[in-house]
């Protein structure tokens, strides 16, 4: 019924008529070890919070309520999910950024993509985001090249990664 509960409410979030991709439930299952439990939280940033995190990013917030994923697992967390909602060029594309305890960026799914879906980035280019630890992704980010017809999604996607890195930093890392 939670399940049943939090797709609800997950497919409310995202804008009508979106194109849906995959489920962060699922993608976040199947990035972290069998039997992890996955939960979701939504997260209300406080103006300093949210200050710090623009300055980090150098990127501006779209809002101050971001969903967060949590894998944890014989009360060990492993990692958590950052659900990163970004106007691309006139519609939405909703990332999840997978990012483990120990501060890396696990692996970057588009869970959901208005735009057409030509310009969504290929599974190569957004493979280049695995494995980028936080204190070295501004340097991963600015060697990351362009898509030639997505640009802006390449974009958002690489504004999304620092968002969630800042994020993560500043809200989540140690807890």
């Amino acid at each position: 019924m939670k399940q049943l509960l939090a797709y609800y409410l997950f497919f409310l979030a995202l804008p009508l008529g979106a194109n849906v991709i995959a489920s962060p439930l699922e993608v976040m299952s199947k990035n972290f070890e069998a039997g992890a439990t996955v939960t979701e939280n939504n997260v209300l940033l406080t103006q300093a919070q949210a200050a710090n995190i623009e300055q980090n990013s150098k990127t501006k917030l779209e809002s101050k309520i971001i969903r967060v994923f949590k894998a944890a697992k014989n009360n060990k967390i492993l990692g958590f999910g950052v659900l990163v909602n970004k106007k691309i060029r006139s519609k939405n594309g909703v990332v999840l950024y997978i990012i483990s305890s120990d501060s890396v960026l696990k692996s970057v799914e588009i869970v959901a993509f208005n735009e057409p879906a030509e310009y969504i980035p290929s599974k190569k280019w957004i493979s280049q985001f695995n494995e980028i630890k936080s204190e070295k992704i501004d340097e991963a980010s600015k060697n990351i090249p362009t898509i030639t017809g997505a640009t802006l999604s390449a974009k958002s996607i690489i504004d999304g990664s620092r968002v969630a890195f800042a994020l993560y930093n500043e809200v989540l890392k140690g807890k």
